[in-house]
This record gives structure tokens, sequence and C-alpha cells, in this order.
């Protein structure tokens, strides 16, 4: 990529809106900024309170421009774009698992394998979807939400893409989005209906997940092992 380029792709991901992920980014920049000292009180109270009010992702980088670990993940490219909805024809219609609470509860978490498509009933009742310990066997994971009178609840790693698109009838339907600083993270997308009910998908503080930068590691390693090859 030349230099124009690289000019061009810079100046498109700051004219990004930025989420509240992105913003929890920053704020845990200026954090980290104010134990080491870099900031004062007074600064860290002023810059957070730009951070806040930040409407796109290149306002954000302003207030730690002058710092250490902006380098650094400007240097590991912090945004990776991904298209609002999955590929045509790379999730099948048909839905790997039904998570259905009728007058009752139901839970999905822990250790446990998540298909390419999950599809959540709530009527009356309470869904938890907890992705934040799950195994991705694909990068692309649809999750379809129905909630009437009902509540979903939707938690993903936070180092994975989330997309989402739907709506409520006299409901709330909330995704946080999120893009991943990884080109192999896995995207879930949240795709729903809240009727007289709430729907919500959000990443989960503190969870990652484990095997991308295994999955980074062996392409740094296949890439090394071509070049001592020739």
């Amino acid at each position: 990529m030349d230099l124009q380029k690289r000019t061009e792709t810079r100046a498109s991901d700051a004219e990004l809106r930025a989420s509240d992920a992105d913003r929890d980014r920053i704020a845990d920049l200026l954090r980290d900024a104010l134990a080491e000292g870099r900031l004062t009180a007074d600064e860290h109270a002023e810059r957070v309170e730009g951070v806040l009010a930040a409407k796109t992702v290149g306002e954000l980088d302003q207030f730690v421009r002058d710092l250490p670990a902006a380098r650094a993940s400007r240097a590991a490219g912090a945004y990776v774009s991904v298209p609002n909805r999955p590929q045509p024809g790379a999730v099948p219609a048909e839905a790997d698992e039904n998570v259905v609470a009728v007058f009752s509860a139901a839970m999905r978490k822990g250790r446990w394998r998540a298909g390419r498509r999950i599809h959540a009933y709530a009527v009356f009742g309470t869904v938890d979807i907890d992705l934040s310990e799950a195994i991705f066997e694909y990068q692309q994971v649809v999750i379809k939400a129905i909630s009437v009178f009902g509540n979903v609840e939707i938690k993903v790693p936070e180092n994975v893409s989330l997309r989402g698109s739907g709506g409520g009838v006299l409901g709330n339907f909330e995704t946080h989005t999120m893009d991943a600083g990884e080109p192999d993270a896995p995207v879930v997308y949240v795709e729903g209906l809240a009727v007289l009910g709430n729907i919500e998908a959000r990443p989960k503080r503190g969870k990652l997940v484990a095997d991308i930068l295994d999955r980074t590691m062996d392409r740094v390693d296949r890439t090394l092992r071509k070049h001592l090859d020739r």
C-alpha cells in the first residue's frame, strides 16, 4: 500500500462513528496514563469529559495522540472494518441451535461451541446467551432474537466484532457496535425484534477469545517459514 492509500485509509477510519467500546478503550488508556503520572488529575478529568462527548473515532484519537499507548494501538491496527451484514451464503438460514424461554428462563454460558446461527425466543421469559467463553468454530455467527414481553441479553468477548440490525415495537433493541483489532477475529451479527420487550448485545469486559492470538501466531510462523525456505 503506497503513502497516498495509507493516508486515505487513516482519514476514512477517523470519520467512523465512535461506539461505546471505542470510548471505553480510550478511557482505559487515559486511566493508565493517570496511574503512570503522564497526566495530572485535572488533565485526566478534562480529557475523559471530552471522550464522553466525542462523536467520531478521529475525535477520540485526539485525546491520546501524545501518549505512548496510542502509538502502539495504531501500529497494531486498532480497527478492522467489517460489513453490517454477513456475506451472502456464508451463514445458513436454518439455526444450529434454538434457545427458547416461555414464562421461564434459558441460558447458554461457559465453554460451549457456538454454531453459525443461533435463534433466541423470549416470550414472557428471559434468554441469556453468553459467548464470552465460547469456542468459535466459524468466523461469522448470526444470532436472531425475538422478544415478546421478555428479555434477551447477549454478551460477547471484547476482542470480536459486533454488529446489529433490528428494532422494537414499544420495546428496546440495542447493540453496542464494536470493531475488533485482529482480522481473524469472529464477527457476531445480532438480528432482532423486541415487542414490549428488550434485546441487548454488548461486550463482556475482560473476556477475550484466546485462540485469536494462537491463530495469529500460526500465520506469522507460516510466513516466517516461507521466508526462510526461499
